[in-house]
This record gives C-alpha cells, structure tokens and sequence, in this order.
C-alpha cells in the first residue's frame, strides 16, 4: 500500500514513516496541510493519515477540501485532541477514521489493513485463488497448504495482484501502490520482484499465476 502521512511533527512522522515502511508500506510525508493536500490530488493513494493541528492549513479543513474535490482515499485522522466534539467534527469533515494520540504502532497498523479491505471491498483478513491464500493479518502464503516464504514487498506486491485478479498492473499502478516519490521509474526493480515472485509462489506447480501481458505489465490469472 502507499500511504501520505500529513504530519508537522518530524519525530513522530520519521517514526510512523519507520514502521510503516518495515511492513513494506510506501510512504509520503507532508508537513502542513496545504502540501499534503496538493500530493493527494496529484497521487494515488490507499490510506491517507492526517494530523488536525498543521501549519497553514488543519486537518479539518483539509479533508473538507479532498472530499469536496471528490478525493475518496480513505483519511484516519490522528491527533492529540481526544474530546467527543473533536471526533464528530472530524468524521463529519469526511473522515473515515479517528486514532488519538498516543497510540500504538499496532494499532494503527491494524486500522489501516481495516480502511484499505474497505475500500477494495475484501472484508475478510485472507485472500484466496486457485489454492493461492494470503493471510493479511499474520502476512503468510499458502498454495496448496504449502507455506510460501516470502518477503514483505513480495507479500506486498502478491496482494496488489490477487485483489485485481485479471487487470492488467502496469508498472506504473505497481510502483505507485508500492513505492513512495523517490522510486526511479527507469529501474528495473519492479521486473526484478516479479521474477522473484514467480519462482516462489510457483515453484513446483504447473500453472503459473503471474502473467506478462507484453507491452503493457502484469495480470494475476483469473482463471486456471
């Protein structure tokens, strides 16, 4: 997933930007509310996490502005402020969600799985085709019963597959859920992770899920 952290403090931001890129997390960082607006419309995002007190312009404002523009990236607001009026004027803001400061990294982690199901309509913690399942809460693969290690981009780019089973990935869709700004589109990266995910999910199978649809990137097999 890519996700924009709109955040002022740069201690907190470089923590939260850690974990999330140790579960293989993209992450964009903002430090005020008008910057982190302006990346919203210009990327695509999964899950946009938004501080309320930011210079120039609060998250409040801030999301009104997205959803007025139609901007329907699911927003978990964090903040300091934990007052019953703070959250409904929050959510009523267009917010999706609302975690108050402290929190555990856990916590947060489990809240963005949760928004980012919602919004690919997958309710369940596992995805599954033909003997290929993901478990999303304790990031293991099967095929088969048979356990696939692998590790968390791979984990990562196999989901971004199986949730669009017969769409054609284009290496741009892939490095913009999976890698942040400083990605340099001319590598070869992204073939790299494939070529390393074929060999594991099927190594020792006949039936080959990821496909290359030539000149124009990757399709998960919908069909056997």
């Amino acid at each position: 997933m890519r996700i924009l952290l709109i955040e002022d403090d740069p201690k907190l931001s470089g923590s939260i930007a850690k974990h999330l890129r140790a579960e293989s997390f993209a992450v964009d960082i903002a430090a005020d509310g008008k910057k982190g607006e302006e990346l919203a419309y210009i990327n695509e995002y999964d899950v946009i996490l938004l501080d309320i007190m930011l210079p120039h312009q609060d998250g409040w404002a801030t999301c009104r502005n997205l959803r007025k523009a139609r901007v329907l990236t699911p927003i978990l607001m964090l903040t300091a402020l934990d007052d019953v009026e703070d959250k409904i004027r929050g959510l009523d803001s267009g917010a999706d969600d609302y975690l108050p400061k402290p929190f555990h990294i856990g916590e947060l982690l489990a809240r963005i799985r949760a928004l980012a199901r919602r919004r690919t309509e997958v309710r369940s913690t596992t995805i599954e085709h033909f003997g290929l399942r993901l478990d999303l809460a304790t990031h293991r693969a099967f095929r088969n019963e048979q356990e696939i290690v692998l590790s968390s981009k791979e984990f990562s780019l196999l989901e971004l597959f199986m949730m669009h089973p017969g769409k054609v990935l284009t290496r741009e869709t892939i490095s913009e859920h999976l890698w942040d700004m400083n990605f340099e589109p001319r590598s070869n990266v992204i073939e790299s992770f494939v070529r390393f995910l074929r060999q594991k999910i099927d190594n020792g199978f006949t039936t080959s899920l990821i496909q290359t649809v030539r000149g124009a990137g990757y399709r998960f097999a919908d069909h056997e």
